[in-house]
């Protein structure tokens, strides 16, 4: 297939074409961006992609040499101790010791933390890929994730691609990769994983094949809690579809010859069908792993008790939020706080660039705040929480079309890198003990 220049590629280049710029100096630059635009699409993604990960080890290299005393490993340690601590902890225990079939408590009977809060996809990969090539769990879950991280940029460029020019989808892709937490993405979490999961989840139903989505989503609901509100999703789109197929029963002839016709297809009875299926399958997917918990301690709320054991307190829908707005604004404003974000949210889900994204993902987006909402404990580890409203990457990069508003979006995104691993990452001990968690 021959190459055709994006026509948005050429009008950003022309009009950035400096006036007193020495001719040779911008033929140059003109020829090396001209010689990267031919490259095949998978490869200006992944090389960007990697090129984000490199600038991200450089500033988790440069955090690590102001490391001080933390419960893990000396002062100043090397790259590949520092991105293994946090949770990384957690998912190499997993992988080396599984399970437990009791579930750990207190004198008091409460549930301990234990591994059954970590989803068992990445680490049983990882004990695979340690088997294979004879490495520690630490090395096994950062091939892992890096792998995953590669292939979720693919797979959201793709999904980008529905909905934009390949130079806008590539940024969208290129703020994905400089997202404030996106450093993750390259450590032994399994964020990559998931997001990999929930890109080719969202691509497929995007695309309508959705009994090749129903492995895809039953893997994703094990790797990470994503299972509820792509459950939801679903079903509100089967019932969207289905209001689709209600409404355009009947048309006239006049317009099924176009005039009047709704712009998105109305699904037949086989693709309802498979819809259905795939909304089962989802549901069945989220309640997956709670139920393997309940069926291998013996305790049906195994996995909600240990989720929960980390913030000290039952699961009560909405409350947290609520307790953290009082918290950080008092009583008054405190609880006027989580409305004002919702409302806030819901005046972002009706512009333009978000509105651009289409019905699937906005979807997604819609259910996966509204799954916080209900059942997230606002904390700094929140930010990483983040990630799978991914989409929102594209609207980003709908905003404006100039590279300058881009370029500055993505300066802004690697300084806010250095905060979030300065802050978060890095361990510096509270007067009360502990530090925040990323």
């Amino acid at each position: 297939m021959s190459h055709v220049e994006d026509p948005e590629t050429v009008a950003e280049t022309e009009a950035l074409k400096p006036q007193g710029l020495n001719a040779a100096l911008w033929s140059r630059i003109a020829a090396a961006g001209a010689r990267m635009a031919r490259w095949p699409w998978w490869v200006q993604v992944a090389g960007l992609y990697i090129a984000a990960r490199l600038v991200s080890a450089c500033i988790f290299m440069a955090a690590a040499l102001h490391q001080g005393v933390n419960p893990w490993f000396p002062a100043k340690p090397d790259y590949w101790n520092f991105i293994n601590i946090w949770d990384a902890r957690w998912y190499a225990e997993a992988l080396q010791s599984g399970y437990p079939a009791l579930l750990p408590t207190n004198a008091a009977g409460t549930v301990q933390e234990s591994t059954w809060a970590f989803y068992p996809l990445f680490p049983v990969l990882g004990r695979v890929v340690s088997g294979v090539t004879g490495t520690g769990a630490a090395w096994s879950l950062t091939a892992i994730a890096l792998v995953s991280g590669v292939g979720a940029a693919l797979v959201a460029y793709r999904i980008f691609r529905h909905r934009a020019t390949h130079r806008t989808a590539l940024w969208g892709t290129v703020f994905l990769a400089t997202f404030p937490v996106a450093p993750v993405l390259q450590v032994p979490y399994a964020e990559s994983l998931n997001l990999l999961l929930l890109c080719a989840a969202l691509l497929l139903v995007m695309e309508r094949r959705y009994l090749w989505a129903m492995p895809v989503v039953v893997l994703m609901c094990l790797s990470r809690p994503t299972g509820v509100p792509f459950a939801v999703m679903m079903g509100l789109l089967f019932l969207y579809r289905f209001w689709q197929r209600l409404t355009t029963k009947g048309l006239t002839a006049k317009s099924l010859t176009g005039q009047g016709r709704d712009s998105v297809e109305a699904p037949g009875n086989a693709e309802l069908w498979s819809l259905g299926g795939l909304t089962a399958v989802s549901g069945i997917g989220a309640l997956l792993w709670p139920a393997i918990a309940w069926a291998a301690t013996g305790d049906p709320g195994a996995y909600t008790k240990t989720e929960t054991a980390w913030r000290g307190d039952d699961l009560v829908p909405f409350k947290p939020w609520f307790d953290t707005g009082i918290m950080l604004f008092g009583p008054t404003l405190g609880l006027l706080a989580p409305f004002v974000f919702v409302a806030a949210f819901t005046l972002l889900m009706m512009s333009r660039p978000v509105v651009a994204l289409g019905t699937e993902l906005r979807l997604w987006c819609c259910c996966y705040v509204g799954y916080l909402l209900v059942f997230l404990h606002p904390q700094t580890s929140t930010f990483r929480m983040l990630l799978p409203l991914f989409p929102l990457a594209l609207s980003a990069a709908l905003v404006s079309r100039s590279r300058a508003y881009r370029g500055s979006v993505v300066v802004m995104f690697v300084l806010l890198q250095i905060v979030w691993i300065v802050w978060l990452w890095a361990w510096a001990q509270l007067p009360g003990g502990g530090d925040y968690p990323p």
